[in-house]
């Protein structure tokens, strides 16, 4: 047997035991509950860890983590990977003191992301909770016309109490996402990510892979049902969640990392990365080719789109990434508490501190003063603008996490709307939050002081 002959054997053997491999990683996941995404992503993250020092072939692809979203387990019946999605009302804590009533699948909006590899057939179960009826189209993704989920058009809508069955062969890969085919449905929260995994792995390989649901959400003070036809949004999520309460990207110094965006809004946004460049690797049509990547650090995602982005992780810090549209930098603070509204343009220090501590103990985190202002503020045309809207929230609960560990107290003061960060961690560090993640413990709370 010649050698060209020899290698390609060995080739294919290497990436067929490397393909069997991530099935099983696949078919693992489905053993987590729905109700603990703690357990998947935990997981995950454990198998990025390892990814410095494993072999190319031993695992060609890395699963995507959707921070805050669980993944949808699924149970096979003989070679079809069978999922099932529930679409129902839900209650989502956006941020410490704000929780919304959406609708979204199996108790989670954004509904749980479907991660599966280019070939598969699949069979998904859609039910009906809602009290109106729905139906579930596959973005992106080429399917049979009456799979494609547009109601009296492929499909009679499904009833409430009904239940509707999808199938198909994907054949694509890349990041699409699935929705309900009705357009005020999709802004009250119906919708999720659907990830198809390359048959053979990107190059160059991805040692991190993350995803992020872009949404907006338009919330009257003391409400907490979205006003679907308002153009006038007040709070901004990534993955369902407004910062500080979004989940920190871990990833280990020295790998390179992958993000993956969608936007099923009315607004498009301008995903900017701190203190790096990155290259547009994919789009909701799946992976670019290598000759049209660029460097930038600034990607606009479109309302219906996907837009895959890929960095080293070669500068040690924690990266801020945030949509940079000016008024999605920031959480709407015009909520009651208790029989009076929270003020943005307070304009003294007294009025501004009295304020923002009885919101912080509403929450039960401790007030720390805002930045400092100039004596003669008041009399500057314009003032304030920024000020007074610092709100640290450290240690509230659904901020304080493994994720969040070793990061400089006061840090959330900042942190609004659709923000997040990528936390470029050395190896010590990297492993230490590692092992947080895999025992899910919350950091430390940190003390905190009123500044003189």
């Amino acid at each position: 047997m010649s050698n060209s002959r020899r290698t390609f054997f060995q080739n294919a053997a290497f990436l067929s035991a490397g393909l069997f491999g991530f099935g099983k990683r696949l078919d693992a996941s489905s053993t987590h509950s729905q109700g603990d995404p703690g357990g998947a992503h935990a997981s995950h993250h454990a198998l990025s860890a390892k990814s410095k020092s494993a072999a190319p072939h031993a695992h060609p692809h890395v699963p995507v983590i959707t921070p805050d979203v669980p993944d949808l387990p699924f149970t096979l019946d003989g070679a079809t990977k069978v999922f099932r999605l529930r679409a129902e009302p839900v209650k989502r804590k956006i941020a410490p003191f704000k929780t919304i009533d959406a609708w979204g699948y199996n108790g989670s909006c954004p509904g749980p992301t479907i991660q599966v590899t280019q070939g598969d057939r699949v069979r998904i179960i859609v039910e009906n909770a809602l009290p109106e009826s729905t139906s579930m189209h596959w973005h992106g993704l080429e399917v049979p016309i009456e799979q494609d989920g547009v109601p009296f058009i492929s499909q009679k809508p499904i009833a409430p109490g009904e239940t509707y069955t999808y199938e198909f062969t994907v054949h694509q890969e890349g990041t699409f996402f699935y929705h309900a085919h009705s357009a005020m449905q999709e802004m009250i929260g119906l919708l999720g990510l659907f990830i198809a995994h390359p048959q053979n792995s990107y190059a160059p390989h991805a040692d991190h892979d993350y995803a992020i649901v872009l949404q907006e959400w338009a919330i009257l003070p003391s409400n907490t049902v979205p006003n679907t036809a308002s153009m006038e949004f007040n709070w901004l999520t990534f993955n369902g969640l407004s910062a500080p309460a979004t989940t920190p990207l871990i990833a280990r110094l020295g790998s390179r990392v992958r993000l993956r965006f969608v936007n099923l809004g009315m607004d498009h946004h301008p995903i900017h990365l701190h203190g790096n460049q990155f290259v547009i690797t994919g789009t909701e049509g799946g992976r670019a080719p290598e000759s049209t990547w660029y460097p930038t650090n600034t990607v606009l995602v479109g309302v219906a789109q996907a837009k895959v982005v890929e960095f080293e992780a070669k500068y040690p810090g924690d990266w801020m990434i945030h949509c940079h549209l000016p008024h999605h930098m920031m959480n709407s603070m015009m909520d009651l508490l208790s029989d009076r509204q929270i003020q943005t343009a307070n304009s003294t220090d007294a009025k501004a501190l009295s304020q923002m501590e009885t919101l912080s103990r509403s929450i039960g985190v401790e007030h720390v003063h805002h930045s400092p202002i100039a004596e003669n503020a008041n009399s500057v045309p314009g003032f304030p603008q920024d000020a007074f809207m610092e709100m640290a929230m450290d240690n509230a609960e659904g901020v304080s996490k493994p994720e969040t560990h070793g990061l400089p107290a006061n840090w959330s003061a900042g942190m609004m709307g659709m923000m997040t960060m990528v936390r470029v961690l050395p190896d010590q560090k990297f492993d230490e939050i590692q092992s947080l993640i895999r025992n899910r413990q919350s950091t430390k709370p940190e003390e905190h002081h009123h500044a003189s």
